[in-house]
């Protein structure tokens, strides 16, 4: 096999978290990419080798705190660098700017970005000559849930969203459930129409509602990981898509 002399440079971010190692792996076994920087916020991995870590060879890639110290080694590059991020969405929104700002495409696995924000790193790419990902779900699975979910839509007045999920999740609804929504929305329809005059007599009862009038329910268990559920009611029909 002829060796890449210009592979696409690679910084993980949350590279000790489970999506960060894995995305260690795939870019060890890749002939195109190379590893050029990992990073991690959790001081029990800092030094160590990234590789071992993700439970591979060695790499001789240390784990580093610092973000910016590491996109100034993809830009050192003869080829234009990605980040992947996989980290929390407290930070998320702070790290994709900071990748556009040193030219690194980032590719964002990590969820809980607002409308608002998502504009702003939208208009920011297209300033910096960027290319930005933003995936709340790499599954191709859940991209066709949802596609069969927005052909339903069609012929359904009545949906509700249930995602479940681990309790270490962070963001509810996740960036899936809300994508899902999403989706349907662009339809333009106004789902549920009232039945009856509710009254929640616990406040979020009825769970988060959309614009369009979409409930969203999210439910968290230990060690628990599901993909949301759309919930499709017509007269005497019911549909429930999930993977």
């Amino acid at each position: 096999m002829t060796e890449n002399r210009n592979p696409i440079p690679v910084v993980v971010n949350g590279a000790a978290g489970k999506m960060g190692r894995e995305v260690i792996k795939a870019v060890a076994r890749a002939d195109d990419m190379i590893l050029v920087g990992a990073v991690d916020r959790n001081p029990a991995f800092r030094g160590q080798d990234v590789g071992e870590v993700a439970g591979c060879e060695p790499l001789e890639v240390p784990i580093l705190d610092d973000l910016q110290s590491v996109l100034v080694l993809a830009t050192q590059e003869k080829v234009q660098g990605v980040m992947v991020d996989f980290t929390h969405p407290d930070g998320v929104y702070d790290n994709t700017r900071s990748a556009i700002a040193y030219g690194v495409r980032p590719v964002v696995g990590t969820t809980g970005l607002s409308a608002a924000q998502l504009q702003d790193l939208a208009e920011f790419a297209e300033k910096a000559s960027t290319g930005c990902l933003v995936i709340p779900n790499f599954s191709i699975g859940m991209v066709l849930l949802q596609q069969a979910a927005v052909q339903a839509s069609r012929y359904f007045d009545h949906v509700e969203i249930i995602e479940l999920h681990h309790n270490q999740k962070a963001d509810a609804p996740s960036g899936t459930a809300i994508k899902t929504a999403e989706l349907l929305a662009e339809l333009g329809k106004i789902f549920n129409p009232a039945q009856v005059s509710e009254k929640e007599t616990i406040p979020g009862a009825r769970g988060g509602l959309t614009a369009e009038n979409i409930p969203i329910h999210n439910v968290r268990f230990p060690r628990f990981n599901c993909p949301p559920r759309s919930h499709f009611r017509f007269p005497r029909r019911n549909l429930y898509p999930s993977s």
